[in-house]
């Protein structure tokens, strides 16, 4: 959105190349915002912005690099002082999980999880923050229906980092509440996509069997809540009976189900 006097407003969306990442860029630019997309592959983000392009009149701000870098957050931030941009809106949507138990998966490999899903979405939420509260913007991190499991045997550090989004999400939503600064969570359940395979999912898993939904459905899902100031989006009324019955059940017996789940999977 342009047009002010500190520059060109965008809503920044990482791990915008595909999936969940790429319809929220669509969802967003649908609904007029300006926008920065960040993703490694530089085709796809071209692709998608003169995609945007055609649709809206607006051709969106692109950047390809790799968010596990540390440095990346400087590159973003020359890249929208370059453009003479600033963020309202942030959101967090780059991340990868690995199917297999910690023990048999690499060292480099697993903590790549956490630098993702962690570091780089807390470190990119802490650097644009100023500018967020400045505009009374948003912040929307892409968290899953994993978070609300105890425990995830076969897919362990994926299932804690996204914990730790709702966790952080809903703890920085509080500390901003008397800035008009919302922060949401989106905890989408199975939801077809390039994780599965990035994830080493085996190829007999059987997706059909389990009550999907589209990443368009959780795209539209995500920016509705957002918008409308919500803590936690559960996208899908399977999700939200299970994200509602599990505090309820045995956390040895979730556990129990995960493990069986995963090794089904591989």
């Amino acid at each position: 959105m342009q047009g002010t006097d500190d520059g060109r407003r965008v809503a920044l969306i990482t791990g915008a190349s595909g999936g969940i990442g790429a319809d929220l860029a669509r969802v967003f630019a649908r609904n007029g915002h300006d926008l920065m997309l960040v993703a490694r592959s530089d085709d796809k983000l071209a692709a998608l912005a003169d995609e945007i392009e055609r649709a809206t009149s607006r051709r969106p701000l692109r950047l390809a690099l790799d968010l596990s870098d540390p440095k990346a957050a400087d590159a973003i931030e020359a890249a929208l002082q370059q453009n003479g941009a600033r963020v309202k809106i942030l959101v967090n949507n780059a991340g990868y999980g690995l199917s297999g138990d910690v023990g048999e998966l690499g060292e480099a490999e697993q903590l790549g999880v956490i630098d993702l899903n962690v570091r780089a979405l807390t470190q990119l939420t802490i650097r644009f923050l100023p500018d967020i509260r400045a505009a009374g913007g948003k912040i929307l991190n892409v968290a899953s229906v994993a978070s609300y499991f105890p425990g995830g045997p076969g897919m362990a550090i994926y299932y804690a980092s996204k914990a730790y989004v709702l966790s952080f999400s809903l703890g920085l939503a509080q500390e901003l509440l008397q800035d008009g600064v919302t922060v949401s969570a989106l905890c989408p359940g199975m939801t077809p996509t390039g994780f599965q395979a990035r994830a080493k999912f085996g190829p007999d898993i059987k997706l059909d069997k389990i009550p999907a939904t589209s990443s368009m459905e959780v795209a539209e899902a995500g920016y509705k809540g957002l918008m409308a100031g919500r803590r936690e989006i559960i996208p899908g009324g399977f999700n939200k009976l299970g994200a509602w019955v599990l505090p309820f059940a045995p956390k040895h017996m979730i556990l129990s189900l995960i493990s069986q789940m995963q090794h089904q999977r591989r």
